[in-house]
This record gives structure tokens, sequence and C-alpha cells, in this order.
């Protein structure tokens, strides 16, 4: 998850009494936020492309399709190098909408997840629908 006014994502460990208890992903470090805080899940944030929005675990596969093993570039990188990313990983973004500035956050997700979680993002069941 994602708060504002806070560095880097956090793992959802627990509620709290008033509010979440997030376990930052690089330090470990635990902390209680209360519910006023402006908390976002992954699963809720979405970039905007020429067809719609599309979610950011889609779009996080999308990066490391392109990637490989490789690391992204840095949140610091160039305009042109992350605008060239995006373009190779997600052709359809809608650059009057996702800026070069939201860029530069995905990544440095993207970055954080590489390292201190996993890309293996759980779904929620279909119901009995079958699977492909």
């Amino acid at each position: 998850m994602s708060v504002a006014g806070q560095h880097g994502l956090f793992r959802y460990v627990a509620q709290a009494r008033g509010g979440a208890i997030g376990e930052n992903l690089e330090t470990g470090q635990r902390k209680v936020f209360s519910a006023s805080s402006r908390i976002s899940t992954l699963a809720d944030i979405a970039i905007y492309t020429s067809e719609g929005e599309m979610k950011l675990d889609e779009v996080f596969l999308a990066l490391k399709k392109v990637l490989g093993d490789a690391e992204a570039p840095s949140a610091k990188a160039s305009d042109a190098e992350l605008t060239a990313l995006f373009s190779k990983a997600i052709p359809n973004y809608d650059a009057e909408r996702f800026y070069v500035s939201h860029m530069r956050k995905v990544v440095g997700w993207y970055d954080q997840i590489a390292k201190y979680a996993s890309f293996d993002f759980v779904k929620e069941e279909q119901g009995d629908a079958p699977q492909d």
C-alpha cells in the first residue's frame, strides 16, 4: 500500500484501532496509520491508456516483461529514459494524463517490489468460471 506523505511502499499487517498497521517494505519498520491517512492499495491504482485504465499490477508485469532481470531505471533517470521505457512496455499509455512524475513514482515502486517483495500478484477468484 502507498500512504500519502510517506516514502516508499508498505505491506498491510493488521487493522488497528482507528486505522491500519503497515510495515515499510525497505526498512521493515512498522507504523500505525490513522483512519484519516490517505492509504491506497496498489490494486486500486491504475494508469491512463488510450483504451481506458490499466491496473498497476498489469503495469508492473509489462515493465518486468520488457526489463527481464535488469533493474528499472532510477526514479531520478532522465525524462527521455523513462518515457522510452514506458513507450516500450505500455505503448498505448496516455501521455496527456500519465506524466513523467507518475512514471518516476511507478518505477520507484517497481524497484521496491523487485527488491523486497514479489511480482506474483494474488488475483481474486473469478467464481466458478473456467480458467484458460
